[in-house]
């Protein structure tokens, strides 16, 4: 216990990206995003630093701290003027060997690598839709439908709108040229379950842990392309589509059914070795848990799948911080060095 105590006593260095390029806005929101995180877990006892990335060179920004009096609370999603640089982040800290929250870096670059996810998935028996990954519009080799288009290497449901659910194959070649043409890189085709849509967040590490289950609910969207979460149901306010989808936390199960979803998403998180934290996404069709995605560092903003599901388990959202920041932290040099002794 007092090991325990002297790593939770370290200074929290709270890092989340800021890019320049953004809006006033954009920037404005995100500040407040990270700081309402940072003063909650202050109100647990933690000391926590802002720290905004705003530099690619994440050494320098890092250089006037000392790994082993720090431990960070990474929430940097990527670097400024950098795609899909959330890999290189958590690069850089474990290059300057500094403790941080989340996946590692080799997951992180994993799970953009949509494909190789359903095969590990269903390597390890893990039910997930039958998917095609396509690098030209030839489409002929596929006749399930309805179906789902995505760039087959993207995160955040980028490329995914109600365009993105195709019904016969001239839509599905559509959707594919434009795919490939847009974001320069293969489409993964996959069976369209038109279910209900879960988002299972998972913490811990040894010891796995569910958390209660947040639904999407459809039922207001008649078109079979709005029922799903898109990018615009995701981060657009004002859309139809984000007004529409309503949520149930926790969600309505039967006790068997919520037996089989932990299952599976206890199964697909340890199958990507997430770490410390995740969330794990999840449709129910004909009594059959598809996996779609997992999500090594999922979205902990105040009003996220993870932040409401620890909430129904009895965790503010400083408490929720703090118990991401614990299970870091017993990877901490301090955890195993002995204490000092004294003179």
């Amino acid at each position: 216990m007092a090991d325990l105590q002297r790593v939770m006593d370290l200074p929290v260095l709270l890092i989340y990206d800021i890019d320049p390029s953004w809006s006033a806005a954009e920037q404005e929101e995100t500040n407040r995003a990270c700081q309402r995180l940072g003063y909650a877990m202050r109100r647990q006892g933690h000391s926590v630093r802002f720290l905004p990335v705003s530099d690619p060179d994440l050494h320098r920004v890092l250089a006037a701290y000392d790994p082993r009096d720090v431990i960070v609370f990474n929430w940097c999603e990527g670097l400024p003027g950098i795609d899909r640089s959330e890999a290189w982040v958590a690069e850089t800290l474990e290059r300057l060997r500094f403790t941080y929250t989340g996946a590692s870096a080799e997951v992180l670059k994993r799970s953009y690598d949509k494909p190789w996810v359903k095969r590990m998935l269903r390597s390890q028996g893990v039910p997930t839709p039958n998917w095609k990954v396509l690098h030209s519009p030839v489409t002929s080799g596929w006749s399930c439908f309805p179906a789902i288009v995505k760039p087959a290497c993207e995160h955040c449901s980028l490329g995914i709108d109600a365009g993105a659910v195709v019904c016969d194959p001239g839509q599905l070649h559509q959707r594919v040229s434009y795919v490939l043409d847009t974001f320069q890189q293969p489409a993964i085709v996959e069976d369209f379950v038109d279910g209900r849509e879960f988002h299972v967040p998972v913490w811990g590490n040894r010891q796995v842990e569910v958390l209660p289950p947040v639904e999407f609910d459809f039922s207001a969207l008649d078109n079979l392309g709005d029922r799903l979460c898109s990018y615009d149901a995701k981060f657009v306010p004002e859309s139809t589509v984000y007004r529409q989808i309503k949520s149930w936390a926790p969600a309505r199960l039967s006790p068997e059914e919520l037996t089989q979803l932990e299952a599976a998403s206890k199964a697909a998180y340890r199958t990507l070795d997430c770490r410390d934290y995740g969330r794990i996404d999840v449709r129910l069709r004909d009594g059959v848990f598809y996996v779609l995605d997992v999500n090594p560092n999922a979205d902990i903003s105040f009003d996220a799948s993870l932040a409401l599901a620890a909430e129904k388990a009895g965790y503010c959202y400083g408490a929720m911080g703090s118990r991401v920041l614990e299970l870091a932290l017993e990877r901490h040099p301090l955890k195993a060095s002995p204490p000092p002794v004294a003179a």
